[in-house]
């Protein structure tokens, strides 16, 4: 996968470098997140989608380009059913995806583990979602106490999970 250059950060991103350097500029998203994909570190800006046990537009976005973008899920914390697998990982790497960040549960870790691609979650679920349709992307959302709007940027890496306002250089 290629992240275009204007949105792709020059090097690893290392949350703690980024602290250091920007720490005024920075919003931790405090939660027990967990490194799911083949890429542990990654950045770009933030496409949302707010939806509750149902991925229905997590594949819809994921079907578009994503110019290096990352889609912040907001599951709200639910681990009964997973909101991302190993066809939609595979279908974020084909359309140029950084990375998804989801508020909740994903399956097929194993083969997540092989994409080139940034997945942090909460946990693990074998069970799909439903199919309702339901969902409000491109919306601001709230993930850990913390509003998150489109534009963004989201810095992750196995220290955690992080927002800005704009991008940050090292």
């Amino acid at each position: 996968m290629t992240i275009p250059s204007s949105a792709a950060p020059s090097a690893p991103v290392v949350l703690a470098d980024l602290f250091d350097a920007h720490e005024a500029e920075l919003t931790l998203l405090a939660l027990p997140w967990r490194s799911f994909g083949g890429r542990a570190s990654f950045a770009g800006p933030v496409e949302t989608l707010a939806c509750f046990e149902d991925n229905t537009f997590v594949r819809t976005l994921l079907e578009a380009p994503g110019e290096g973008r990352v889609l912040v899920v907001d599951g709200g914390g639910s681990l009964r059913c997973a909101l991302l697998g190993d066809m939609l990982g595979e279908l974020a790497v084909k359309n140029g995806w950084a990375g998804v960040v989801v508020h909740g549960a994903i399956r097929d870790a194993a083969v997540m583990r092989t994409l080139p691609l940034g997945v942090m979650a909460l946990g693990t679920c074998p069970i799909k979602s439903e199919k309702r349709k339901t969902g409000r992307p491109s919306e601001a959302i709230r993930v850990a106490g913390v509003a998150i709007r489109p534009g963004m940027w989201l810095y992750a890496d196995d220290d955690g999970v992080a927002v800005s306002a704009t991008r940050l250089g090292a």
